[in-house]
């Protein structure tokens, strides 16, 4: 039997998803349906946070990091702000802790439900993507009355957060969860034993902890691997101590065990949101804190797991209202990185199942 001659070509996939504004480009060199070399291509999008913080005071920042992850923004904001309070060894107070670590959870799990209905659209699968934002929206709704915004939230504030929660906020939250819970039953019942989904995702785009590792990957890109680290409970900090809950992770780094990863973390953090609804104290919202914010001189790092894997911010402060440098660590920006190696070899027919399981945010890359 004769060998079919192929042709080697270059493909672009993008500028497109996943990020909305198109932003994100892919060139996929293919050999017929195999995927001989990949490259991303960033810089689209040109936030330029890092740079435009060095003339901001550190509250003015606390907005611009809402938009590197406008799908966890309320993430996002505990990070520049445990950053500060770190170096300048602020105290919360313990009502507002409480509140944090509910809205981000929250918004873990909102930005969990947009990663399985998109990456099951994706896929070609509808139904999911429906369901999936039916119960986002309601979350969406309690961070509009919370916050005053339904994706960039500006919530948090160095000792504390902004204002408290409106009447019934709290008791609308409890009447969700068990809502939720039942959503989950059927989102599992819907996909997680579906054949053509297994077929699609089972086995594909695997690599290993060590892999991981060296690439830099964190959160569920590398919890996948089976490796168990998750700075909320490896390096815990705000009031995650006082919690009890498990970190899923994967057992053979494929596509399916990131998608498993994604379903049983919004569980456990519904874990979390019942046991901080029990225990939150009444109290203020925001601590003493300077009227204008001066970081001690020095050099300073703190990180949060935020949806996509943790999100770092480095500050060098020499004493003044502005840092001198802000250097964020962005997840999705790691994550990209092992995307060359995983896509090579593969058939162009496992491309879209195995870019949207890594589940980036550009908005993070291009920081």
């Amino acid at each position: 039997m004769a060998e079919i001659r192929t042709e080697e070509m270059l493909l672009n996939v993008g500028p497109q998803h996943p990020s909305t504004h198109g932003v994100f480009r892919i060139v996929v060199k293919i050999d017929g349906e195999m995927i001989t070399d990949a490259t991303p291509v960033i810089g689209y999008l040109h936030r330029g946070t890092e740079k435009l913080a060095e003339d901001l005071q550190y509250t003015q920042i606390i907005p611009y990091f809402d938009r590197l992850d406008y799908l966890a923004a309320m993430l996002n904001n505990h990070a520049i702000v445990n950053s500060v309070e770190q170096a300048m060894g602020v105290q919360v107070p313990e009502r507002a802790e409480y509140l944090r670590v509910i809205v981000c959870e929250m918004n873990r799990i909102a930005s969990h439900l947009l990663f399985l209905g998109a990456y099951l659209l994706d896929l070609g699968a509808m139904s999911p993507f429906l369901y999936a934002f039916q119960e986002r929206e309601q979350i969406m709704q309690m961070f509009n009355e919370i916050s005053g915004a339904r994706l960039t939230y500006n919530y948090m504030r160095v000792g504390g957060v902004k204002w408290d929660t409106p009447d019934g906020w709290l008791d609308n939250l409890r009447d969700y969860i068990p809502h939720f819970k039942e959503k989950l039953k059927m989102y599992h019942d819907l996909v997680t034993g579906n054949e053509i989904f297994l077929s699609r995702v089972r086995g594909i785009g695997i690599y290993d902890a060590e892999t991981a590792i060296n690439h830099g990957l964190s959160g569920i890109n590398l919890r996948c691997t089976g490796f168990k680290w998750d700075l909320r409970k490896n390096k815990p900090y705000s009031i995650y101590d006082r919690f009890d809950f498990d970190i899923p992770v994967g057992q053979n780094g494929d596509c399916f065990d990131r998608y498993m990863c994604h379903m049983l973390e919004m569980e456990e953090s519904l874990k979390i949101v019942e046991q901080a609804l029990e225990q939150i104290p009444d109290g203020p919202v925001m601590g003493k804190v300077p009227k204008i914010l001066r970081v001690p001189a020095g050099e300073y790092y703190a990180g949060v797991e935020a949806a996509k894997g943790e999100l770092g911010v480095y500050i060098v402060s020499e004493g003044k209202d502005k840092p001198y440098r802000l250097k964020i660590r962005r997840p999705s920006f790691a994550n990209l990185q092992i995307l060359p190696s995983l896509l090579k070899g593969q058939n162009m027919a496992n491309f879209i199942a195995i870019l949207g399981a890594t589940d980036i945010v550009l908005g993070e890359v291009d920081a």
